[in-house]
């Protein structure tokens, strides 16, 4: 069975930017079940679909496989639930740890948020500077709720 652990963060600045490598992510859900997610996603040219199943702390089982390009297109604009998030990814090596920072566009826009995966649950994380408030637990910064939930719509804390 395929696992994600992962922890999620607020980020400070944009210092994470030095050096980074940066793709831009379509992605949409076929479903937004609290027990399952279905997600596809265009990352330049390459297509997944990706079932992740119910959170379990920052664990859950994940499963993604390449899908044909054009039927990600066709899925994206006809079938899935809308509206699709579009961000711009950045990849960071940290101390051993790939960390990706995601800038959100058109409804989740100001939405920025790191995220490192990590290989066990309890493995220590030595934290970029860059990187703020931890929010792994809180559900409204999962990308399958943005579609229900934008950024936009949030009322400031």
């Amino acid at each position: 069975m395929g696992k994600e652990i992962e922890r999620k963060f607020l980020v400070n600045n944009t210092d994470y930017r030095i050096n980074a490598e940066r793709v831009f992510i379509h992605q949409g859900f076929l479903n937004n079940d609290k027990n399952r997610v279905v997600r596809i996603r265009i990352e330049d040219s390459k297509a997944t679909l990706t079932i992740k199943g119910l959170p379990l702390g920052n664990e859950r089982a994940e499963f993604e496989y390449a899908i044909p390009l054009t039927d990600t297109q066709q899925l994206l604009n006809e079938i899935c639930l809308q509206p699709s998030i579009k961000k711009y990814r950045f990849k960071i090596h940290h101390k051993g740890f790939i960390w990706e920072v995601d800038e959100f566009l058109e409804e989740n826009e100001g939405l920025v948020v790191a995220e490192v995966e990590i290989p066990e649950k309890d493995t220590k994380v030595e934290l970029p500077a860059w990187v703020g408030k931890e929010v792994s637990s809180d559900p409204r910064y999962y990308n399958s709720n943005l579609i229900d939930n934008p950024f936009n719509t949030w009322k400031t804390d």
